[in-house]
């Protein structure tokens, strides 16, 4: 066997599990006019914090959501892997897509937010493996998570 098939029993073995949470990391005014400029989305509700209090049912500025869904790769790249014995061997990883993403509430401006994991599926791609993790972005102090993704990654494994 590869190291890639390898690692894929060692995967299969953690399905379902939490692979764990990252740090808090605030979302600022800055971060989102950064967001709203590099994609041209600059409605009032992300950048105009006075004409949001006034009008929003949020009464601040909020996240785009898809800022939100673009920090999946560095809120997940703060928790630790479950099991680093399955990743001996890794040249790569590839985001390859996502699933199914959902937001169910708005991310605040000011507000902290983390990435809790869960591994749901691994299959071997010749030599890569795909992951199928469940992410969901917490927003401190709130009930709702801000979004909820199926995130599909690939592992590169030198054979």
């Amino acid at each position: 066997m590869g190291k890639a098939a390898d690692a894929l029993v060692r995967f299969q073995k953690r399905l379902g599990e939490e692979e764990g949470v990252s740090d808090w990391f605030e979302v600022d005014q800055e971060r989102v006019n950064a967001f709203a400029d590099a994609t041209l989305d600059h409605q009032f509700i992300h950048i105009d914090p006075e004409k949001s209090a006034k009008l929003s049912p949020y009464e601040v500025t909020i996240a785009h959501g898809y800022l939100t869904l673009s920090l999946l790769p560095h809120l997940g790249s703060k928790i630790p892997p479950l099991d680093p014995e399955a990743y001996q061997g890794v040249t790569m990883g590839i985001n390859y897509g996502l699933d199914k993403v959902r937001f169910p509430a708005p991310v605040k401006v000011g507000k902290r937010i983390r990435a809790r994991r869960t591994l749901a599926g691994a299959e071997l791609k010749g030599n890569m493996i795909q992951l199928k993790q469940i992410v969901t972005i917490e927003i401190e102090g709130e009930e709702k998570p801000g979004c909820v993704a199926e995130s599909l990654s690939r592992l590169v494994y030198s054979d």
